[in-house]
């Protein structure tokens, strides 16, 4: 999650205009368009596989020092509490995120090629292991916290989390597993003018559940199969329906920047930050802020008079959770996490399929038919089945076969070669063998703990880290 660095006051909110051009500036000619990685690791302690707390000598803080005198990361505070690090000025925009069960996550630099993506990537993981093995500490590659109970995981300390903590119980029943018990890999990618996002938008949101039948790694919950194979994408679907799923609105007549900041100005808020500090105002939606309710609507006399600011929108717009979150970027969300290979292959689907405008043709020509009931089953049934779910008469592995196909076109077409003469669609080939094979990891991992794990969750701590 975004983490959140005093700065200079920012301007107030004028008009709704000005909610609109926030994400009409995010536009860009193709010769600027990036990709941002997100990935994030589950850490663990080697000798007793029990979770990492925040502070003692073998915890994150100390993780996190020791990438800062080791490998000059920067540290981001919350007073004396390190929350996050970042690269030094002047250096590629990566910055390290606390999540809030200590999950480790690496947003990675904006960068121009997948090549690119799978170095910094690699690099990252060269060195949080580096520590971690002096430090004792392995991190997983899987969507969910495979052995330990929501009591048994650590709390990091860090503001927005204690304010969202109190909040989802409210409005879902796994609104803590989400924050607490999931991890994930997620793609930012850019778009051209308001068109050009809304053909991303609806092409990317149809194929979400595509994207996680492909990577699904969360089989298991306290140590037994869940009955899911994706357990991350199931707990998504009961955290808090008002700001999450796929969004049917984006498919009607009329889609645009504007239309994606009505739905946003409904959403309930949960914070607005003053002064270093952040206050509570779950429930309110950013609509009563801007117009002046905020007070009125949670009976709290105390806010009356605090006006919303251009920084209270954007960080609104970071707690918004759809499969496909519109930022100044389309942030692809329906992925479970995984191993480096992983981390390569879910950017290479997105950037094949949207990249290239033969592809993007193409992928939308799949989708096009697909009615708002057709695409909320497969949300539904995916999380369980993955590739086997049934659309219409065939497997999703049909569909996903085909889709796969599309991407390695687009990076063929995009023709960027590394140092050694390949192009890009070496970093599709984790997906490739996905459909080959008609096995997900999630099937890949039950079967070993059926059989030679002896129904044990503990050697999934040797066989799926990095």
């Amino acid at each position: 999650m975004s983490t959140r660095q005093a700065g200079s006051a920012a301007p107030p909110i004028g008009s709704r205009d000005d909610l609109v051009e926030w994400f009409a500036v995010g536009s860009k000619p193709k010769s600027a368009w990036r990709i941002g990685t997100e990935h994030e690791k589950i850490p663990f302690r080697t000798d007793d596989l029990n979770p990492v707390s925040y502070a003692g000598p073998r915890g994150i803080r100390a993780l996190m020092e020791e990438l800062i005198g080791r490998y000059g990361w920067e540290p981001i505070h919350e007073g004396d509490t390190i929350i996050a690090l970042k690269r030094p000025e002047g250096e590629a925009a990566a910055t390290v995120s606390l999540e809030p069960g200590g999950q480790f996550e690496l947003s990675g630099a904006p960068l121009a090629d997948l090549h690119a993506v799978d170095a910094e990537t690699r690099k990252h993981i060269e060195e949080v292991t580096a520590i971690g093995k002096d430090l004792q500490i392995g991190f997983l590659g899987t969507g969910f916290s495979p052995k330990w109970t929501l009591a048994e995981t650590p709390r990091m300390p860090k503001q927005r989390y204690a304010v969202m903590t109190r909040y989802m119980p409210k409005v879902g029943a796994h609104g803590l597993d989400m924050m607490y018990r999931t991890a994930t890999i997620q793609v930012n990618l850019d778009f051209a003018s308001e068109a050009d996002m809304v053909k991303k938008l609806r092409v990317s949101l149809a194929l979400q559940p595509i994207a996680t039948a492909l990577f699904a790694s969360s089989p298991f919950k306290e140590g037994k199969p869940s009955g899911f194979l994706s357990l991350r994408s199931e707990v998504w679907r009961d955290t808090d329906r008002a700001r999450t799923g796929l969004l049917p609105f984006v498919f009607e007549n009329g889609m645009s920047f504007e239309r994606y900041v009505r739905y946003a100005l409904d959403v309930p808020m949960y914070f607005i930050y003053r002064n270093g500090e952040y206050i509570d105002v779950a429930g309110a939606s950013f609509r009563d802020f801007l117009v002046g309710k905020l007070a009125e609507k949670l009976g709290r006399p105390e806010l009356k008079g605090i006006e919303p600011t251009i920084d209270d929108w954007s960080d609104h717009i970071t707690t918004i959770f759809p499969e496909v979150r519109m930022k100044r970027f389309l942030e692809m969300r329906g992925a479970d996490a995984g191993l480096t290979a992983q981390i390569a292959g879910l950017p290479a689907l997105w950037v094949g399929l949207l990249y290239d405008q033969t592809a993007l043709d193409a992928a939308w020509d799949v989708v096009k038919g697909w009615s708002a009931e057709e695409r909320e089953a497969l949300r539904t049934d995916v999380p369980r089945t993955a590739l086997s779910t049934r659309f219409r008469r065939m497997k999703l592995l049909d569909i996903a076969r085909e889709v796969v196909a599309i991407a390695g076109e687009g990076l063929r077409l995009r023709d960027i070669r590394n140092d050694k003469g390949e192009d890009e669609r070496i970093h599709l080939q984790c997906a490739e063998a996905v459909v080959d094979s008609g096995r997900t990891t999630a099937e890949v991992m039950l079967e070993a703990f059926e059989g030679r794990w002896g129904k044990r969750i503990d050697p999934l701590f040797r066989e799926i880290v990095f």
